[in-house]
């Protein structure tokens, strides 16, 4: 298990019980939920669990703050998207094709942006990723032919990942073993493997000097490291990473457009989610991803349910009201802030090395 975690245990027994009940509930939750809803919610926790990680391993362990994290995820989700949408009959052979090309020109963008605007410092780099992203999405809206614009691009999977492929005749614990729930596992398995992969990357020597130069570029450099050699290879990583995790929702969703891809909102929702699970922990992404998808997911169901509850009451029926459940999801965002400072992760594992 230890070798599996690369060392980087929980050290919270509360952590580590949060931690194994969101992996158990992802595991299991075809079977433990009905319906598209939830299986749609737990799949797009595996994706942004790998997506947050990857950008954390820029922000949180190396100190570069990027606006250009949700270009490579369109990238990846664009990649499988056209590779499958220009054939007649969809194959895995489409699939790989899709992210191979992807991956290239991820690699290539990376490394010049890295080159080029990682030189700078601080917000510099920040406003360059910002322009090279909102230019890249523009792109995407005008490419029309070859991207479907604004719309989009439906396409369709691989038999076995259809929804209307059947595995197995007999159900497996009252659930039909379909393309959908083989479309999960896919998911599933492949962010499983991403995270491991980020998790052992963080912890090997070269996770170490990342966190040296977040800590003390000076210093780093001082100590013979090749500073901008480092923070563009974490630059290239945490891209590929991010790409991969946008063929993975591709793959699940179907489809793949602007807002779902490349929008700024999924930037923010990024960066919300590595405040709230805590910088500079991968287990921080976990926990962030899954509780402000859920949030964002069901909170303005409960919140319809609470107000039909106190219909009696017409001041707070009026204040928990559906439509202003962005807003409670703020404020639930700046408690989180103001009790966990250092992120829901961080917090544990200090409450833990003060007793």
């Amino acid at each position: 298990m230890t070798q599996l975690l690369s060392g980087d245990l929980p050290r919270s027994r509360a952590l580590t019980a949060l931690l194994v009940v969101i992996l158990l509930g992802l595991l299991f939750a075809p079977f433990l939920f009905s319906g598209a809803r939830p299986l749609n919610t737990a799949a797009t926790i595996c994706v942004y669990i790998v997506l947050v990680a990857s950008y954390d391993l820029l922000l949180g362990y190396t100190g570069i703050v990027s606006f250009a994290h949700t270009m490579f995820y369109g990238i990846g989700a664009y990649g499988v998207g056209i590779a499958l949408a220009s054939v007649d009959e969809p194959t895995w052979s489409a699939i790989v094709t899709g992210i191979v090309a992807a991956l290239a020109l991820t690699v290539v963008l990376a490394f010049v942006i890295g080159l080029f605007a990682l030189r700078v410092r601080a917000i510099f780099y920040a406003m360059i990723t910002l322009a090279v992203a909102s230019s890249f999405s523009v792109l995407a809206s005008q490419l029309s032919d070859f991207t479907g614009g604004e719309d989009g691009r439906t396409f369709s999977v691989p038999e076995v990942l259809s929804p209307g492929f059947t595995l197995m005749e007999n159900e497996v614990f009252g659930r039909s073993v379909d393309g959908k729930l083989v479309t999960y596992y896919v998911v599933f398995a492949g962010c499983l493997v991403l995270f491991l992969f980020l998790l052992r990357l963080v912890n090997s020597p070269f996770g170490r000097v990342l966190q040296a130069i977040r800590e003390n570029e000076f210093r780093a450099e001082a100590l013979g490291y090749r500073t901008v050699v480092y923070r563009i290879w974490a630059n290239v990583l945490g891209a590929v990473v991010a790409a991969l995790a946008g063929a993975l929702m591709a793959l699940w969703l179907r489809y793949v457009g602007p807002k779902t891809s490349l929008g700024f909102e999924v930037m923010t929702d990024i960066l919300l989610i590595v405040v709230i699970g805590g910088m500079g922990t991968m287990y921080g992404a976990v926990v962030g991803a899954t509780l402000f998808i859920l949030a964002q997911n069901y909170l303005k169901t409960l919140m319809g349910q609470a107000s039909e509850m106190l219909s009696g009451v017409p001041l707070l029926a009026a204040a928990l009201h559906p439509d202003r459940w962005m807003l409670w999801l703020g404020v639930l965002f700046i408690l989180s802030i103001y009790f966990f400072p250092i992120g829901i992760v961080g917090k544990l594992r200090l409450r833990r090395f003060a007793r």
